[in-house]
């Protein structure tokens, strides 16, 4: 097939966003239900992002069930849900309220979405997770089978999906005014939580608020420290994702929706170094991606800790804090902050195209309607947020890679940190050269849980 064949059919399969239809290859509600009947919800962490989850829940039907691993957060909640039954485990909520929720929001740590989005899914819930979807690559993939498999309305919580400023700079990418799109790169003010720091040796009591056992859940156990609970568990290989996976699936889901940015190839990451322990307190992660459905071959550079792209790239434009720059033969777009929401701009003389996109009613309104019976919800697991944060997350196999010398002293002599260009098999879900970072792949299940 020519080149220009495979162009067109790039085209015509990713206008769809560009003319207002999103197909979701299949997936749909296997209980559908009509427009007025309400939807009983759960929350499964409540404070943090998991406050306005539940929030968006609650003003969206009725929530039945409250769960939190801290009793001051549920009790918090409690005040907003009072006829919710309040949980500190979310398996014993789903054992005994199981009958009489619709759908689950989930905003934990990192670590537990899978757990619990999986024995939801299972049990023919709806599924609404924060981003990452996942901890791991490998229980993306499983979540974004189990979503298909049990036809249950999905939706990741990268909110910027939804806005017409993110969708306008996709349309604009996906029209051709750049020309053949060679880089793509994405920069973040994130960690704003402590990175690059040794476990700590002491063994404070924990407070008796805080439900520890079912904090650490499937992973190994460690005693209490205020250092993971509330909040700094983010910088923590054990809990988080660092400040990759925290922020990327909002500041690459431009580029991602216009491109098309799944499986790549390899991928390589310099670092401050770390400990494996703690993310480093900064990266750059290179990606290699193959041509796609007539989409050509691109590199995609990740910065994280204060680094930013080469200011020669923006040609005079200032540098926010956080953003996208994709980078073709005709000019680039420079898109400000982490959902392309301060204004774009085109760089090299190019004037912006007028193009069509679809708006969205909201990004929990997308995922309310696909409970309801209507089209599914555009970061729906399958289709757009499993691939997604499996991009986003194969950046950790290389920051892995890239560990390094943590005294100060040999640490400074050592300077930066390049680690081991990972080969990656996206269908086997494999780095096919490094077979030391297949634990970071598919972490081992540990106190009884399981997908």
């Amino acid at each position: 097939m020519s080149r220009g064949t495979n162009r067109r059919r790039f085209m015509q399969t990713t206008a769809a966003l560009g003319v207002g239809f999103w197909v979701a290859g299949g997936v749909s509600p296997r209980e559908s239900r009509s427009a007025n009947e309400t939807i009983n919800f759960a929350s499964v962490g409540v404070n943090g992002k998991g406050s306005s989850d539940s929030a968006d829940a609650g003003r969206s039907g009725n929530m039945v069930a409250i769960c939190d691993i801290d009793d001051q957060s549920l009790a918090k909640a409690a005040t907003r849900f009072t006829d919710a039954k309040k949980y500190n485990d979310y398996r014993k909520m789903l054992d005994e309220m199981g009958k009489s929720i619709d759908a689950i929001t989930v905003s934990t740590p990192d670590h537990c979405h899978g757990v619990i989005g999986a024995a939801a899914m299972k049990l023919g819930k709806h599924c609404f997770i924060q981003k990452p979807l996942t901890k791991s690559l490998h229980e993306a993939r499983v979540l974004g089978q189990l979503a298909k498999d049990n036809k249950v309305a999905t939706q990741m919580g990268n909110q910027g999906t939804a806005s017409n400023s993110l969708r306008e700079a996709a349309a604009v990418v996906k029209s051709g005014v750049l020309g053949t799109i060679k880089e793509v790169h994405v920069w973040t003010n994130r960690p704003v939580w402590p990175q690059g720091i040794d476990k700590p040796t002491d063994t404070p009591e924990c407070p008796s608020h805080v439900h520890w056992p079912e904090f650490v859940g499937p992973v190994e156990n460690r005693p209490y420290n205020p250092v993971y609970h509330p909040f700094k568990w983010r910088g923590w290989w054990a809990f988080g994702t660092g400040a990759l996976g925290d922020m990327a699936c909002h500041t690459l889901n431009m580029p991602f929706m216009a491109l098309d940015l799944r499986d790549p190839v390899s991928v390589q990451a310099t670092t401050s170094g770390h400990n494996m322990e703690t993310f480093p307190s900064w990266s750059v992660i290179d990606y290699k991606f193959p041509e796609r459905n007539g989409r050509a071959a691109l590199t995609f550079m990740w910065y994280d800790g204060g680094k930013k792209p080469d200011p020669a790239l923006f040609q005079g434009a200032k540098i926010d804090s956080s953003g996208c720059l994709v980078i073709g033969e005709k000019g680039a777009l420079y898109a400000p902050g982490d959902y392309a929401e301060r204004g774009l701009q085109m760089l090299g003389g190019i004037t912006k195209p007028e193009v069509e996109y679809k708006k969205s009613p909201g990004h929990f309104e997308e995922w309310v309607a696909a409970i309801k019976g209507g089209e599914s919800a555009m970061s729906n697991f399958p289709n757009y947020a499993a691939p997604l944060t499996e991009t986003v997350l194969l950046g950790n196999l290389a920051v892995w890679a890239a560990a390094g010398e943590q005294d100060p002293e040999k640490k400074k002599a050592q300077g930066d940190v390049v680690g081991k260009k990972i080969e990656w098999d996206a269908a086997n879900l494999t780095a096919t050269n490094a077979p030391e970072v297949a634990s970071i792949v598919k972490p081992e299940m540990k106190n009884g849980y399981s997908l």
